[in-house]
């Protein structure tokens, strides 16, 4: 029998449906099982994904007017958001109900993440107007809750390269250019939106495009090897205006939100420096060696990076044991009563923040060795290695 609704409803398919005729809502499902059967492979026949779960019951509201019947159709999904699209399209082939012909057209395709991202908001809102007569949860975390739905829900994937960035580089005049997501992200947190980022030491065709309508101001970090970058991008073609540098040593994603406006405010015309840049020795090669006095050098933590990649922005969790073999994959706030159900588990990766109450459920109840997180209230422990996706770009 087919469950009622998926265990965490990621998207929510709205559709409106008219019929030639008079029908029920028993018809109008039996015509959507019939007729997109077999569309789209095994894999996505809507049968099967209700049997496993990742689509819910179809709910049809309808009424009749003039003998014709008219009414709406919804869909929830835990698929991602290109199987859901599919799913969505499929429907549009549905073309007789009964006896009579039909036409169902897909109205939108709601992200029902973005509802409990507000219900977060209004939540937080609730507890800090509380602030003088009831005691809050700890404000650090909350303060951290508040940050990643922010920052994860402006960060967008720009380009064939699925560069990180902010909302606002199509619309923006001027583009801030960083080197990693961790960058991208500390910027998003004090609320510069027109950031992307080169994601590696190869500068990325797309972000030559962008420099030929774009402002561009290189925003490195203030050691020999941001120095080389801008070279690098100079050399790739990248039409610079401005370079902005920390203070000498100093990583982009470490500063704070008065050291990033100081140092985009001082930025300098290109043109009055070209001229180091076009004597500065060295290449792609030392810009490597230079990054890898910076690197984690951790092979687990390596294995763990595709995983993170895969989940990100999803709020799932994986739960991998010795072998990197996935024991089973979750919603992140169902993770303190899933851990306990595996013995042999041996690495988490999240896409959310572990909190103190987490990890001492998992110190304290696991032989888990390594967990890799958004963010972490708590950043080091005995028994666990904690890794953040800002760690990843030392890779």
């Amino acid at each position: 029998m087919a469950k009622t609704s998926p265990p965490y409803i990621k998207y929510m398919i709205h559709a409106s449906v008219y019929i030639d005729g008079v029908v029920e809502k028993p018809d109008v499902i039996g015509a959507i099982f019939g007729q997109t059967e077999g569309l789209l492979g095994s894999e996505m026949d809507l049968r099967e994904l209700q049997r496993s779960g990742k689509v819910g019951r179809i709910d049809v509201d309808l009424k009749v007017e003039n003998d014709k019947t008219i009414g709406e159709i919804r869909i929830p999904t835990s698929l991602n958001r290109f199987e859901t699209a599919l799913i969505a399209a499929t429907l549009e082939t549905v073309t007789r109900i009964g006896p009579t012909h039909a036409t169902i057209k897909v109205q939108k395709i709601e992200d029902i993440r973005k509802t409990k991202v507000q219900q977060i908001l209004e939540r937080a809102r609730e507890l800090l107007a509380k602030l003088v007569n009831e005691e809050l949860p700890d404000p650090k975390e909350l303060l951290l809750y508040l940050e990643y739905s922010h920052n994860m829900k402006s960060l967008i994937e720009y380009g064939p390269e699925k560069l990180p960035a902010g909302p606002d580089v199509d619309k923006s005049e001027e583009i801030i250019l960083v080197e990693g997501r961790a960058d991208v992200l500390n910027l998003l947190r004090y609320g510069i939106t027109n950031v992307i980022a080169l994601n590696g030491l190869n500068v990325p065709k797309t972000i030559v495009d962008l420099s030929k309508k774009k402002i561009v101001t290189t925003f490195f970090d203030g050691d020999r090897g941001g120095d080389l970058l801008v070279k690098e991008c100079m050399l790739s073609g990248v039409d610079i205006d401005f370079v902005a540098k920390p203070e000498p040593g100093r990583e982009v994603e470490e500063l704070s939100g008065k050291e990033i406006l100081k140092a985009l405010k001082n930025k300098i015309s290109f043109d009055q420096i070209r001229a180091y840049y076009e004597k500065l020795e060295g290449n792609i090669e030392d810009i490597k060696n230079i990054r890898s006095e910076k690197r984690i050098k951790d092979p687990i933590l390596q294995k763990l990076k595709p995983y993170m990649n895969d989940i990100f922005k999803t709020d799932q969790a994986l739960l991998l044991d010795e072998n990197f073999n996935i024991l089973n994959k979750v919603p992140v706030d169902k993770l303190d009563e899933t851990i306990l159900k595996h013995n042999n588990l041996a690495y988490i990766v999240m896409d959310g923040i572990l909190t103190r109450e987490l990890l001492e459920e998992i110190e304290k109840s696991t032989n888990i060795k390594y967990i890799l997180c958004i963010d972490s209230i708590q950043k080091s422990s005995n028994k666990v290695k904690i890794f953040t996706i800002s760690d990843l770009d030392k890779v």
